[in-house]
């Protein structure tokens, strides 16, 4: 049978992380459908269809489908699923949000956050805040999945599928779409951005982050911060990077007055290269850096700045 994957997106272009999902399904060996349900959303559809790997583009257009609820797109998931033996969607909060409403309705357990694939039937899942890998089988007929994105790389997209119309389901009515306040950046966004760079409880206060966003902007970085920063205060719950914020893996991930607690680590230490910069040589977070910088912040995090302006 084929797999489904849900995309998300904005009703103009897929976001990243669907492409990560496209990946992970085709690991799964069999031909990938993807649906693309909003308002609209003929520009995202469009996008879908140059996915390498996905075979066939489902597009469900409707009012009620504009905004992503999951009390109107689950029911459209699991008029669906019964053509397919997986369902993918990312690890999100998008896929978080909708897949344990449709594996509901389908009376199946989902398999949630996994980073690597062993069979059709049994995936591997960080627990534990990462510190250990569990091995999941599953028997259900339909498998509902969610992929965690930092694991699969991205799919490509010179692909040429097919786009096929579908019936989307009516408005249930258990919700509507309130609003929405974003925090608009020229920065990478935090979980797609190649360097990141995020302060922690030692940054002491929000009037100190326009050092790091300086060092962001000379690197093209994006700023994250530990649970301990967004709990004081100093910068939005968006910023946060950890097992209850953000994961993300980019090339470079630069911890500035970060700890390391476990909670943190468990959302970046799958970067490919961690410098810390922390004044207590017995830090956690040096147990997981290639480089550590044993140095006060206040006067390491300027000295990187001018070694970054004389190199530009």
């Amino acid at each position: 049978m084929a797999i489904l994957v849900i995309g998300e997106h904005d009703n103009s272009e897929l976001k990243p992380s669907t492409l990560n999902a496209v990946t992970a399904a085709q690991q799964l060996g069999a031909e990938i459908d993807l649906l693309v349900a909003g308002s609209d959303c003929s520009a995202a559809a469009e996008h879908a269809g140059r996915v390498t790997g996905v075979g066939r583009v489902l597009k469900a257009e409707s009012p009620c489908l504009a905004d992503a609820l999951a009390e109107n797109l689950a029911p459209l998931i699991v008029s669906l699923a019964g053509d397919y033996s997986h369902v993918v969607a990312p690890a999100s909060t998008f896929g978080k949000n909708v897949m344990p409403r449709a594996s509901a309705l389908l009376d199946v357990q989902q398999v949630s956050d996994i980073s690597a694939i062993e069979s059709e039937d049994t995936f591997t899942r960080p627990i534990y805040a990462g510190n250990a890998m569990a091995t999941v089988r599953s028997k259900d007929p339909i498998k509902l999945i969610t992929v965690r994105t930092t694991a699969f790389e991205a799919a490509t997209e010179d692909g040429s599928a097919s786009i096929e119309e579908v019936t989307a389901v009516d408005d249930s009515g258990l919700s509507r779409f309130a609003g929405e306040e974003l925090t608009r950046s020229e920065r990478p966004e935090l979980t797609t951005a190649d360097i990141v760079i995020s302060g922690g409880r030692g940054m002491q206060s929000g009037d100190n982050f326009p050092m790091l966003e300086r060092i962001a902007d000379k690197l093209g970085a994006a700023v994250g911060a530990s649970r301990a920063a967004v709990d004081a205060g100093y910068v939005p719950n968006d910023y946060q990077v950890g097992q209850t914020g953000k994961v993300v893996a980019p090339d470079l991930y630069i911890a500035v007055g970060i700890s390391g607690a476990i909670q943190h680590l468990a959302g970046m230490k799958d970067s490919k290269v961690i410098v810390a910069i922390n004044k207590d040589e017995e830090a956690p977070i040096f147990q997981v850096a290639d480089y550590g910088w044993v140095a006060d912040l206040f006067e390491a995090v300027p000295q990187l700045e001018e070694a970054l302006d004389e190199a530009s």
